[in-house]
């Protein structure tokens, strides 16, 4: 018998810490400063130090919010991502709820795919030589939401947990690879297209009822 791994739809990473009011404010103030130096200099250009200093606030509290350079980066993708949940969980379909569960299944891994290669750049600078793989190119969500979404289709006795443990690894493993690449052979557009022709391709197969 296959039990899901969650009851319900709603698959979040659980609610925000409780933050003092000068703590969030300086975290709102330094995301948003930081966000506008990416878009004006690049992530090579982004430091503590210049952080610290374009929004006005001391160097320590720079470091007590992030710790490291990596830590910024790693702050921005969060924010991202918890945007990219909600349009999940409660945006139009075919993305969010209302439509078949099988288109659902083929928008997630378009909307997936467009989102780490969009943040790309911030993901490549998570890495700080104490992880493998960039931050956020692999979340709990995308393997419990796969795993909900197989659960509505009929699939017969098909061992639907593993399913979606091999699903989310089809759709993580040529976005790392492409992640991690110094050199592009392909532009991003196309590479994005082949990687969402591949998975859409793959669901359909391998979700045939």
């Amino acid at each position: 018998m296959n039990r899901p791994l969650v009851s319900r739809e709603e698959v979040s990473w659980g609610a925000e810490p409780v933050e003092r009011a000068d703590a969030a404010r300086n975290r709102r103030v330094l995301l948003a400063t930081a966000r506008e130096m990416l878009a004006e200099e690049g992530a090579d250009k982004l430091t503590m130090d210049g952080l610290a200093e374009r929004a006005g606030l001391g160097k320590g509290t720079v470091f007590r919010r992030f710790g490291t350079r990596a830590g910024i980066f790693r702050a921005l993708l969060d924010d991202a991502e918890r945007t990219f949940q909600e349009l999940v969980l409660t945006g139009p379909p075919p993305l969010g709820p209302g439509a078949p569960p099988l288109d659902r299944l083929v928008a997630y891994g378009r909307a997936r795919i467009g989102f780490l290669i969009e943040h790309r750049d911030i993901a490549r600078a998570t890495l700080d030589g104490s992880q493998s793989i960039p931050a956020g190119s692999r979340t709990p969500m995308s393997q419990l939401h796969i795993r909900v979404l197989l659960g509505q289709m009929d699939l017969g006795p098909a061992d639907l947990d593993m399913l979606a443990v091999q699903l989310t690894a089809a759709l993580d493993g040529p976005l790392l690879l492409y992640l991690s690449a110094d050199d592009l052979a392909e532009p991003a557009p196309r590479t994005a297209e082949r990687i969402v022709c591949g998975w859409q391709d793959l669901i359909r197969r391998a979700c045939r009822p």
